[in-house]
């Protein structure tokens, strides 16, 4: 995907906040501290970060996080969301966390960044094709 001059200096703040976000990360069992910051389009930057449980299935990832932040005050509008991970390989979100963004704007920018400071960017829909879609609730 092609970044303009802009769009790169947004998300390049915007992983700032991320990496800043995964600090706070409570990954006790995994040590594995990852950071979102998820731009809405009114200009509102909200992060999260993961918070683990010692019962594995109710811990919560930091996209999910971000979101429920944003969704709690209100915003339901997403252009973007960064993530980080202190890791050599560029950090994706889970399967839940597609799912979960694409409720939102199935065109969403996912900036996904890694230790060295370097990133990629995908839209959402190219993460999860076939999403299942609130068309799919319709009869």
């Amino acid at each position: 995907m092609t970044v303009n001059r802009e769009s790169k200096e947004k998300y390049e703040g915007l992983l700032k906040e991320a990496v800043k976000a995964s600090k706070n990360a409570y990954a006790p069992y995994s040590d594995f501290k990852v950071g979102a910051a998820l731009l809405s389009k009114n200009g509102k930057v909200f992060t999260g970060c993961n918070v683990e449980n010692v019962s594995f299935g109710l811990s919560n990832c930091a996209e999910r996080t971000a979101v429920f932040k944003a969704i709690s005050e209100g915003v339901r509008e997403f252009e973007a969301i960064a993530i980080y991970a202190d890791i050599e390989e560029y950090i994706s979100p889970c399967g839940a966390c597609r799912q979960v963004l694409m409720e939102f704007n199935p065109g969403m920018i996912i900036i996904c960044g890694c230790r060295d400071g370097s990133y990629k960017t995908k839209r959402l829909i190219e993460l999860l094709p076939g999403a299942f879609m609130r068309k799919e609730l319709q009869k």
